[in-house]
């Protein structure tokens, strides 16, 4: 009897240490003792002064571009153009083989431009770029909502390649307009436009670089610079923020290719210098800006050397244009520009930019170094010229 009791008990024992093998090893925090006392093997491999790191988290942009898209519309131009008249049609041979004009010599042709704009108001204005829409004859505009309307230029901006048209139509999306001067390089964007004519289309990016100048492409240059892929027909589309604000028009790529495909390198005009030009624009059809009437110069460590400047700042006047605010003032050539209004100027184009915001007919203060010496001069801010259209 005792035998059997005992064989009873062995066996039990050896079933209950079993099933807590089994347990404690594949599901330890059953026990309450185990799962308290046993850190697991995830988290005996983190040293204990380190910092656990946030877990990923992936993030849609549908939202910032379903505010975005229906404020961005597509653009259609034509104009009318002259066929070019062959030289030899003037030949007395050719004529009396094959008789007058010809099928289709000196008759005019349509031709049609694509692009993109922005609607940033509800009464119908629309910013684009400038050579979206320069010398066409008719333009048509395109919504996301697929309405179509005729647009009127209501002024240009040759020299910031920005220009306002206007439609009427009925409850217009109208987009927010952001603070791009707040924009950091690192920040996600979206470019909205209608590339090579497919249809509206959203890429991604950040923006790569600000500031961006002395590119040739305007006069006044202060791009924002992206990756999101920008494309022929995203000119005047829109540069937009993670809440689907307005941060930039885009308006030129850097390109190799032969139809000018992207490569990762494409600049906006900011939403500030947008607004600006907009607001110019719808008051009164033109921009007005402050001009002086010098030429400069960009500041080389040589010319400074030659100058005996020992810092490097500002921008060289080469030449005062006679008779016109600089030339009253005092101003000569050989001064070297360094601050208007009591802000330095960096270079040439940030003098062009300090004196272009001054309202014409208001007095500045400008500060020159002439002979080693620094030289306080008071201008009467005049009119910039208009630029000439292009032909």
């Amino acid at each position: 009897m005792l035998r059997k009791f005992w064989l009873f008990f062995a066996q039990a024992v050896t079933v209950c240490l079993a099933a807590l093998f089994v347990v404690s090893t594949l599901r330890p925090e059953l026990l309450s003792w185990g799962g308290r006392n046993v850190p697991s093997v995830a988290q005996q491999a983190v040293p204990a002064t380190a910092t656990a790191l946030p877990s990923a988290k992936i993030t849609s942009f549908s939202d910032a571009a379903k505010r975005a898209m229906p404020a961005v519309v597509n653009i259609y131009t034509s104009k009318e153009v002259k066929a070019q008249r062959a030289p030899f049609m003037d030949d007395p041979v050719f004529r009396y083989f094959f008789g007058g004009e010809g099928e289709g010599q000196g008759q005019s042709q349509k031709s049609n431009n694509l692009g993109s704009g922005v609607i940033v108001s509800d009464q119908g204005y629309i910013l684009t770029n400038a050579h979206v829409v320069e010398a066409a004859d008719e333009i048509e505009v395109a919504l996301a909502d697929n309405r179509r309307a005729k647009a009127k230029v209501i002024g240009t901006d040759p020299e910031t390649d920005l220009a306002v048209i206007k439609i009427d139509l009925p409850k217009l999306p109208a987009i927010t307009i952001g603070q791009s001067e707040h924009a950091q390089v690192g920040d996600v964007v979206l470019a909205i436009g209608n590339p090579f004519g497919v249809g509206q289309t959203v890429t991604l990016g950040i923006v790569s670089a600000l500031a961006r100048s002395h590119l040739g492409i305007n006069t006044f240059e202060n791009f924002i610079q992206t990756d999101a892929a920008i494309n022929p027909g995203n000119s005047g589309g829109a540069l937009v923020d993670i809440n689907g604000q307005l941060l930039g028009i885009n308006t030129a790529i850097y390109s190799r290719t032969p139809g000018g495909a992207s490569l990762g390198i494409g600049f906006a005009i900011p939403a500030a210098t947008a607004k600006m030009v907009l607001d110019q624009l719808v008051q009164t059809g033109a921009v007005t800006r402050g001009w002086i009437g010098v030429a400069v110069q960009e500041l080389t460590p040589e010319l400074a050397e030659s100058l005996k400047i020992s810092e490097l700042r500002g921008t060289l006047i080469t030449e005062v244009f006679s008779g016109t605010p600089a030339d009253q003032a005092g101003m000569k050539a050989g001064d070297v520009l360094i601050a208007v209004d009591g802000k330095p100027v960096v270079d040439s184009t940030g003098m062009l930019a300090l004196i272009s915001a001054i309202a014409p007919g208001k007095g500045a203060a400008l500060k020159v170094i002439r002979a080693q010496k620094e030289v306080d001069l008071k201008v009467t801010v005049g009119t910039r010229p208009k630029v000439a259209k292009k032909k």
